[in-house]
């Protein structure tokens, strides 16, 4: 299929998807070392790539979705520590995917609300550097030897400058 596609618009699709591809490396090489001057030139690019008026009404669709989300794409030339793909998000994920596709679901509500609250927990826990095990074990035995979780997230968002 996308072959078929590639082939009834060549040029123009690959020629805007090297475009993008380009953006993104210059993006990461940014990243990597930033540098206050060249913010204008990638916001120029982004908003030319990005504003093109094509013939092809779902090209053009796609391109003016993505550049409504401007801010949040170009978010690394304000804060290079961040990262530009969605593999941590993905990763977060995937231990409850699997997690679900081996006990082939849950047979309630629930059911499904407990699994969905214990694979967030867990994953909170894993992002903290906390055992999930030693995490589960202090608040069920009533001790309370370590602290809450909101507030853990609240600190280091405070020490990394980041207002939650």
């Amino acid at each position: 299929m996308a072959f078929a596609f590639v082939q009834f618009f060549p040029n123009f699709f690959l020629r805007v998807r090297g475009q993008i591809w380009d953006l993104y490396a210059d993006l990461k090489a940014y990243q990597r070392d930033p540098d206050p001057a060249l913010i204008p030139v990638l916001e120029a690019r982004f908003e030319t790539i990005f504003t093109e008026q094509t013939s092809f009404a779902t090209l053009n669709q796609t391109l003016k979705r993505l550049h409504r989300h401007k801010q949040k794409l170009l978010l690394v030339l304000k804060r290079p520590e961040i990262v530009l793909h969605t593999n941590g998000s993905e990763g977060d994920i995937r231990g409850y995917v699997k997690w679900r596709k081996i006990s082939g679901g849950t047979r309630s509500e629930l059911g499904k609300r407990c699994r969905d609250g214990f694979a967030s927990l867990k994953t909170t826990c894993r992002k903290l550097g906390i055992s999930f095990w030693d995490y589960l074990g202090d608040r069920i035995g009533g001790h309370h030897n370590i602290p809450p979780l909101p507030g853990m997230i609240r600190e280091r968002a405070a020490a990394a400058g980041v207002v939650p």
